[in-house]
């Protein structure tokens, strides 16, 4: 599996950015996909996921009533929708695919990761 994350830049506090995630190389629809990041000198963290059908989502509390996920299985693309943006949201943000029943939270029930995508909101 192949994971292309698109759509970082720089925005301002207030602002709204959308990031992308293409994926290949295997069935998309009983993926489960999930967006991490990591801020300098921080881990990973959980962002936000979704289930193969897109009819389950789970957020980060601290992203919840901000961000929104969803999937295109037709076009094989999970899209992370972001608004309100503040400057703590500043990360490398990662796509990632799992293929078990594990917690959607968890970094390590995550299979496949993206090569990541930056951006930075500024003040």
């Amino acid at each position: 599996v192949q994971l292309q994350a698109s759509g970082g830049g720089l925005v301002q506090a207030g602002g709204s950015l959308r990031l992308s995630c293409d994926a290949s190389g295997r069935t998309f629809n009983y993926y489960g996909m999930g967006w991490f990041r990591q801020a300098p000198g921080k881990e990973r963290e959980f962002v936000a996921a979704i289930s193969w059908s897109g009819g389950s989502t789970y957020y980060a509390d601290s992203v919840k009533g901000r961000f929104t996920i969803s999937r295109d299985n037709a076009k094989n693309t999970v899209y992370l929708q972001m608004n309100s943006l503040k400057p703590e949201d500043t990360a490398v943000y990662y796509c990632a695919v799992k293929f078990n029943a594990g917690s959607y939270y968890s970094i390590n029930r995550y299979d496949y990761w993206g090569q990541g995508t930056e951006f930075t909101v500024s003040s």
